[in-house]
């Protein structure tokens, strides 16, 4: 999130889109009804009516996957109509001209017909977005789990900029995460293109800073993403795959195709805390601890670092993960010292600028969020406040809206959008 869960609760306005809130986040919702109740307006785009439809003042029941469009015309509207915070804009941003030019072809009559959302909802929730501040974007994976995800974000940050709810309280665009350590685990480097921070595996500051620290030298090629392996591991160009705390086989698209590809694999490992379906396909099965038997930090959507403490011993030939990859490590020549999940956290923050102010110590009372550069620095409420400081600019991304992989046609006529439940989260695992 840009901002922090308790700043909803102040906003003037929420645009809330693909998130059934109340279901997925239920702790968080408070402060949406919170807003609602001190008389926050609230607008839900989503394909069905969820339980948050009940309190918003305007529902944008769009087609799924129009998103991209119904933000180009929310853009048009704003511009066209001059809602844009024009010093913002001026003072603090590139591209303004080109986005001005690319959203003309999006006018709301056109993109009715596009998204079956009316025209005239399209401009009421144009101009209550831009003149209500301030005003909060809360998004889930009813935004970013498409083929166009990437412009679905893009063209929402767009909308931010255009009314300069960027770097302020209660405000911002804000993706709220799908489980309590998500967002920690990309912020240490669970991602095919980055290091811990959010330093990036081509760049070669980066890569020198690590190979430094583990006293190895690094590839400067990114990795792949899960998606791609599934198509690699098809093609013949992957033989081994080990999966962490994931269920692949219930949780990824195209599920048969998925089971295919670990079938086809030369070696499986699965580290979980259960025989999921995903583990019975595998050779060599790690029985890993859950959140109750390990030592270490937790990160959550707020950027908020906090510390979870074991409560018992794992059970059995159980062990922590960072216990199971060290000894693994070592049984591969690469010997990992750490005393404990401290150690770790300590050569974490020694490279990586935005955890360097963080130590165990720190979050023995209470959790910080970063960007947290100094141990005297009490973590960051909400991020981009460097663009009203002069000190960053943002840029503007037009993007056009592109139409679903896949449509209805004669054959298969209907469409499944899928969503989590708080009985059943995930893959009820």
């Amino acid at each position: 999130m840009s901002n922090s869960i308790a700043e909803l609760a102040e906003a003037k306005l929420i645009l809330a889109v693909g998130t059934n809130t109340t279901e997925t986040h239920p702790v968080l919702s408070l402060r949406v009804k919170e807003a609602v109740r001190k008389g926050a307006r609230l607008i839900v785009v989503d394909p069905r009516r969820i339980e948050l439809t009940r309190y918003a003042t305007r529902w944008l029941p769009l087609r799924v996957g129009s998103d991209t469009a119904l933000f180009n015309a929310m853009a048009h509207v704003i511009i066209e109509e001059g809602l844009v915070d024009r010093e913002f804009i001026e003072r603090h941003t590139e591209g303004f001209d080109e986005l001005r030019e690319f959203v003309r072809g999006y006018t709301p009559e056109r993109v009715e017909e596009i998204t079956g959302v009316r025209a005239e909802e399209i401009i009421a929730a144009a101009r209550e977005y831009a003149t209500t501040k301030p005003a909060a974007i809360i998004y889930t994976l009813g935004v970013t789990e498409h083929t166009c995800g990437v412009h679905n974000v893009q063209s929402l940050a767009n909308l931010a900029l255009l009314c300069g709810n960027f770097g302020l309280p209660n405000s911002g665009v804000n993706p709220l995460r799908g489980q309590n350590n998500v967002q920690g685990a990309g912020d240490v480097g669970c991602l095919p293109t980055d290091y811990p921070g959010y330093q990036k595996v081509g760049k070669e500051d980066a890569r020198r800073r690590w190979e430094a620290v583990w006293g190895v030298p690094l590839s400067d090629r990114p990795g792949i993403t899960k998606v791609t392996a599934i198509d690699e591991i098809l093609k013949g160009r992957v033989k081994a795959v080990y999966i962490m705390g994931e269920n692949t086989v219930i949780s990824d698209a195209n599920a048969s195709r998925t089971r295919r590809a670990l079938e086809m694999v030369d070696f499986l490992v699965v580290q979980d805390i259960f025989l999921t379906e995903t583990a019975r396909l595998a050779d060599v099965v790690l029985p890993a601890a859950s959140f109750a038997e390990t030592d270490g930090t937790f990160i959550n959507t707020e950027r908020r670092v906090q510390r979870v403490r074991k409560a018992v011993e794992p059970p059995g030939q159980a062990k922590e993960d960072w216990c199971i990859i060290t000894e693994l490590a070592a049984r591969m020549g690469y010997r990992m010292q750490y005393g404990g999940p401290a150690q770790v956290w300590d050569e974490l923050a020694s490279a990586t600028p935005i955890f360097a102010g963080i130590s165990y110590e720190r979050l023995e009372r209470g959790g910080i969020q970063w960007p947290c550069p100094t141990s005297d620095h009490p973590g960051t409420q909400y991020l981009h406040g460097e663009l009203w400081e002069g000190k960053q600019t943002a840029y503007f991304q037009p993007v056009p809206y592109t139409p679903p992989a896949e449509q209805p046609d004669e054959e298969f006529p209907f469409v499944l959008t899928t969503g989590r439940r708080r009985p059943a989260y995930h893959t009820q695992t």
